[in-house]
């Protein structure tokens, strides 16, 4: 394992940054990873999965570590579920295709989010009415300042919307090196709630769809709306939908009556951020190479040549317009480094 010196993380990153590691390597190993750990325990650490949740607003002076563990495999099974391992560093979409082509049904609605596998549970990645916590079972982690490795449950994951144990009192402690999820292998739970699904699924007259089905749907419809990091960077969706109290909804909608909402409990109500960015004119807005993408305005993009500094720029000034016309504020899903 080498470590080098004044690494560019641009090719590492997916909104396509130019920044650079004091010191990285990648580890393809739990061995490795414990290696790596105990003989540099004097420097500060940055682990490093996809790429595809972070917006690089400076360079990283600490020892960057990409978690480059592969492998997915079948540990248990009867009629009806399956139990599938998959290493951390295995790419999420190729992850759900290959449990597409095995029939194993459960996480098609998650197709096309880009990242890999060790990052969803900290993120408690979600679309289309699908989100990690619904199949995820446990995931194994490596402590970083003693190497153990701990099991975390489902329920001790903490999970929320867009959260986890990773993201608040275990931040920065663990690294995840293996997640379980359990699927199914018959009876699947076909998930076609969205209006956008049913449309797509229309457009093929599919009456009777498929796990498959579902997923080449949510695919068409990702690619759509949505760029291609290889193409455009981006990270998906930049802003978590704001979630807030029934009180401060109908404020709102006692102001803009159009307000778009999604119920969520008897006492709060989703509203939909891209709509609003949308409606505050922004959709397609451009400041030099930092953007707000023409088809999904969720999505914050880099044209060539834009800084971290440009996107978090461009990020903060789509939120103050979103607060001054709904006043309704909407936070980042993008870890800000």
């Amino acid at each position: 394992m080498n470590i080098l010196h004044n690494f560019s993380l641009k090719n590492y990153n997916t909104f396509g940054i130019e920044a650079k590691a004091q010191q990285f390597v990648a580890v393809h190993s739990i061995k490795e990873l414990k290696q790596v750990l105990q003989h540099n325990a004097e420097l500060k650490k940055f682990i490093l999965g996809g790429g595809s949740n972070m917006l690089l607003t400076k360079d990283i002076e600490a020892l960057v570590i990409h978690i480059d563990l592969k492998g997915k495999k079948v540990i248990r099974e009867d009629e009806d579920y399956v139990w599938v391992e998959a290493q951390a560093g295995e790419n999420w979409h190729e992850f759900v295709l290959w449990n597409i082509e095995n029939n194993f049904g459960g996480i098609e609605n998650m197709s096309l989010i880009p990242g890999n596998v060790g990052t969803t549970p900290v993120q408690n990645i979600g679309a289309y009415g699908a989100e990690i916590k619904d199949t995820f079972v446990s995931c194994q982690a490596m402590h970083i300042a003693t190497q153990e490795l701990k099991t975390f449950t489902n329920a001790e994951c903490k999970f929320g919307y867009r959260e986890s144990i990773f993201k608040q009192e275990a931040k920065d402690q663990y690294i995840i090196t293996s997640v379980v999820f359990k699927l199914t292998k018959r009876h699947h739970k076909i998930n076609t709630g969205y209006g956008d699904i049913q449309n797509e699924l229309a457009k093929h007259n599919i009456t009777e769809p498929t796990i498959k089905d579902v997923s080449n749907a949510v695919i068409a419809i990702r690619q759509s709306k949505l760029p291609d990091p290889k193409e455009l960077g981006n990270s998906g969706s930049f802003f978590k939908n704001p979630i807030i109290s029934r009180e401060a909804f109908h404020k709102a909608k006692a102001q803009h009556p159009e307000i778009k909402h999604y119920e969520v409990s008897e006492t709060e109500v989703k509203v939909p951020a891209g709509w609003m960015i949308e409606q505050a004119g922004l959709k397609g807005y451009r400041e030099g190479d930092a953007g707000v993408h023409a088809r999904q305005a969720l999505v914050l993009v880099n044209y060539g040549n834009a800084t971290g500094q440009d996107i978090l720029n461009l990020s903060k000034l789509v939120q103050k317009t979103v607060l001054d016309k709904f006043g309704i504020a909407i936070e980042a899903e993008v870890n800000v480094i």
